[in-house]
């Protein structure tokens, strides 16, 4: 194939020029003709063509000229120099394209051949999906009747633990009351207690100076006085054992009051206990009821000791009238 702008065309018509100069149409002299370029090889064969070729004669044997013959030579020469380049052209363009069409459709091949790969991997992972889409769907399904089961329960343990806090709330409020109850009881009985105290103490230290008073100028009563004294001895015994009576009941009372805080404690520690507890509340309100009947009880002993104690002063001063009588009467 020559080389691009040298073909059979443009080699015979630098060969025709230098023939119309007078020069002698050679390999080196066409190529000089040319601009030096193409190769000897090409315009060597080229030449050769041109001198294998003819002129045409006419069928009544007359020559044609040699311009006429020169023309359709080049014409004919020019025609098939196109002709062999455009199918030199469309065999190396249909060479190309084929290259690039086996070159894609082995690209192709590959792809198809890794996709085949892709679509049998695709399908085992599919197939190990659903697989584990089925046994994800079987756990769901069993998740889901396990959690309505822990939600059902949940719900009804939610109501007995609102039931429990609502008796514990009644539970620390009726404690509550009975503890305001108990305080205010235990602050009255106590002012009770000091001021029947004081004042038992200051009739005491009053009767002991009368007592002295009376013993230095009343021999003649020293018996009664003497029986008055025991009695007063006795009453100030059973005074004091009230007093002391009264602070077991008070110290019983803290007690109480402790052990019901406990109860408190382990009230709101148990709650599934709740009912003994509340039985457990109630006996001891019964207790309190029974210890406030028992200081009741003491109260009236300790009125009935201030009407005695009463009584021994007006026969005191009884005595005391009499003594006045008789030491008046001497």
């Amino acid at each position: 194939m020559a080389r691009g702008g040298i073909n059979k065309v443009v080699v015979q018509q630098a060969r025709q020029a230098l023939i119309a100069r007078g020069e002698n149409p050679s390999i080196d002299a066409i190529r000089i003709e040319l601009g030096n370029t193409g190769s000897k090889t090409t315009i060597h064969r080229y030449l050769k063509e041109l001198n294998g070729q003819q002129p045409v004669a006419s069928e009544g044997g007359i020559a044609l000229s040699d311009v006429l013959s020169r023309m359709v030579g080049q014409l004919a020469t020019q025609l098939q120099d196109e002709a062999d380049l455009k199918i030199e052209q469309a065999e190396s363009a249909f060479t190309r394209q084929r290259e690039q069409l086996e070159a894609q459709l082995a690209i192709a091949q590959q792809a198809l051949a890794a996709a085949h790969q892709q679509h049998q991997i695709d399908v085992a992972a599919l197939a190990a999906e659903s697989e584990k889409l089925l046994s994800t769907q079987s756990t769901l399904q069993a998740e889901q009747l396990r959690s309505a089961s822990l939600n059902q329960s949940l719900g009804e343990l939610q109501v007995r633990l609102a039931d429990k806090e609502e008796q514990v709330k009644s539970l620390e409020d009726k404690h509550r009351h009975a503890r305001d109850a108990l305080e205010h009881y235990r602050n009255a009985s106590r002012e009770q207690r000091e001021q029947e105290q004081r004042r038992h103490e200051a009739q005491l230290q009053q009767l002991q100076v009368e007592l002295r008073q009376l013993q230095q100028g009343m021999i003649v009563k020293q018996d009664e006085l003497t029986r008055l004294h025991r009695d007063n001895e006795r009453l100030l015994g059973e005074h004091r054992q009230a007093a002391s009576a009264c602070r077991a009941q008070d110290e019983l009372l803290e007690q109480r009051d402790a052990q019901i805080q406990g109860l408190r404690t382990i009230l709101a520690q148990a709650q599934g206990a709740s009912e003994e507890m509340r039985r457990q509340l109630d006996v001891q309100a019964q207790n309190l009821e029974a210890r406030r009947d028992l200081c009741t009880e003491q109260a009236r002993q300790l009125r009935q000791l201030e009407e005695q104690l009463k009584a021994r002063d007006e026969a005191l001063h009884q005595c005391q009238s009499q003594l006045s009588a008789a030491n008046a009467a001497q």
